[in-house]
């Protein structure tokens, strides 16, 4: 059975879960594009969809990063909220890039990251569920940036017109993800931005070293489960959970946790901390994230492991093969056809990209300094691969190919830019000249002989001036005494 929200958009399989409800795949039967569609219970004990639908339209208001909401609906037996469709979530994307993102990747997204909370904090909203589950990045034109979903567990701590900081309130119950939470919102203590800022610092350390120190642990309840979490994060300190990892992480995470409980963050401070660091290591916000250079590289192999090997001819550069040497090379080919491990396509794409892959080394106390981050280069270039050279050249091919094509759709965007812009130009010249178009519910202005006289208040809306030259009159006076009424 076919089901629909608002006679408009079809629901189809199920893509995931909020903190609220479940996400659905859907259709605009209208346009034919692909939207998402929240679907919660009536029956829900505490129903928050439509809290949340409220404040999507606050927050959102077209912004980037911000999913754009089309509709809410209440139905029978369920509320549907139906948004725009976004691509996965960055823990999809750390998972399939086998838990480990790159320094370089993990500065790109703490830029936009840092952008999305600080953008939500200006609304006057609190998040209070950051966890990686809760950025996806977008389709299509927008597949590089990184959006903020669910603010189901959101709460405004501030007023609107006056900027008035709720007061601070003790023994609250936690709220978000016990893994990502803060130190303060483990003691009961009121969210504010900084509990925010501090999630964010702990799903940036997750993406560096693959865990937090707190994984893993076993309870029999759910509150035994969250003391526990709370005793191991007092006892773990900034500079333990930063150990290998540069001293930006660590100047970050002290920073979140040295502010007040209504003091407004320095997002700026944050965002230059890693963006200095980015800088002195020469990496370029080019959007060419890890899974981007991982799935290219992996698309190139498979297309050039379609392509015939030539058959070797016996000459004198290439003597007969004996028995065992044809046996090795057949093996060679069994195995370059079939063995499509990641760690494969990773070491691969290492050596082809050395400047833009540096990782935290496991099992390193000490916060490096970038000319130690720098020396990885030297071994991604020295790594060895079950690949031939001919992928090397494939993959120099591509990159060439998809860079004219680069160009060529900038230069297509700078044209039509160019023309839309001569278009306007050309519309306010004959605005200008003739006045507004015919219907307009005011004046704009008249031509009196050679002069241009300025609109009077005092006529009519419904009055439009006649647009000649209309010589002997040299009052707006006059001119209102001859004027034509026309009725729209």
């Amino acid at each position: 059975m076919e089901v629909k929200v608002g006679k408009r958009y079809r629901v189809g399989r199920r893509i995931g879960g909020g903190s609220f409800g479940e996400i659905y795949h859907g259709i605009d039967l209208i346009s034919g594009e692909e939207i998402a569609i929240k679907l919660e219970s009536s029956e829900t004990r505490h129903p928050q969809l439509e809290y949340e639908s409220r404040v999507y339209n606050f927050v959102s208001d077209g912004s980037m990063g911000i999913p754009n909401i089309r509709m809410f609906e209440r139905g029978f037996g369920y509320s549907a909220l139906v948004m725009d469709l976004l691509g996965p979530s960055l823990e999809d994307l750390f998972n399939y890039c086998h838990r480990s993102f790159s320094y370089k990747t993990i500065f790109m997204l703490a830029w936009q990251m840092i952008a999305r909370v600080a953008y939500v904090h200006g609304k006057s909203f609190l998040h209070r569920d950051i966890k990686p589950e809760n950025f996806l990045l977008g389709t299509g034109r927008r597949a590089n940036i990184v959006n903020l979903i669910d603010f189901g567990l959101s709460k405004k701590y501030r007023d609107f017109n006056s900027h008035r900081h709720n007061p601070r309130k003790t023994h609250k119950s936690l709220v978000g993800t016990a893994r990502y939470a803060s130190v303060n919102t483990h003691f009961g203590i009121e969210q504010s931005r900084r509990d925010d800022l501090e999630s964010l610092g702990y799903v940036l350390v997750y993406f560096a070293k693959g865990h937090l120190p707190w994984q893993g642990l076993r309870a029999t309840t759910k509150k035994q489960k969250y003391d526990r979490i709370l005793q191991r994060k007092l006892c773990i300190t900034t500079d333990i959970l930063c150990e290998g990892l540069p001293s930006q992480f660590v100047a970050y995470m002290g920073y979140v946790r040295s502010l007040q409980y209504d003091q407004r963050p320095d997002y700026v401070y944050l965002e230059q901390l890693f963006k200095n660091l980015s800088e002195q290591l020469n990496y370029t916000n080019d959007y060419l994230f890890d899974w981007s250079i991982y799935r290219y590289t992996k698309t190139l192999v498979a297309e050039e492991r379609k392509k015939p090997i030539e058959p070797i001819i016996a000459s004198r550069e290439n003597p007969p093969l004996t028995e065992q040497k044809r046996k090795e090379r057949e093996q060679e080919r069994e195995l370059e056809r079939h063995f499509t491990m990641f760690r494969n396509i990773k070491a691969l794409t290492l050596k082809k990209f050395p400047n833009s892959f540096h990782f935290y080394i496991p099992g390193d106390t000490h916060n490096p300094f970038t000319d130690e981050i720098l020396a990885q280069t030297v071994k991604n270039e020295n790594l060895v691969t079950i690949y031939p050279e001919r992928y090397l050249l494939a993959i120099d091919q591509g990159i060439a190919k998809m860079r004219r094509r680069t160009e060529q759709l900038k230069e297509q965007a700078d044209k039509r830019r160019a023309e839309f812009k001569k278009e306007e130009e050309q519309r306010k010249i004959e605005q200008y000249q003739w006045g507004p178009r015919p219907g307009a519910n005011y004046i704009a202005h008249c031509h009196t002989g050679d002069q241009l006289l300025p609109p009077s208040n005092k006529l009519n809306r419904k009055d439009v001036l006649y647009k000649g030259r209309r010589n002997g009159h040299e009052s707006v006076h006059d001119i209102k005494k001859n004027t034509k009424k026309l009725q729209f």
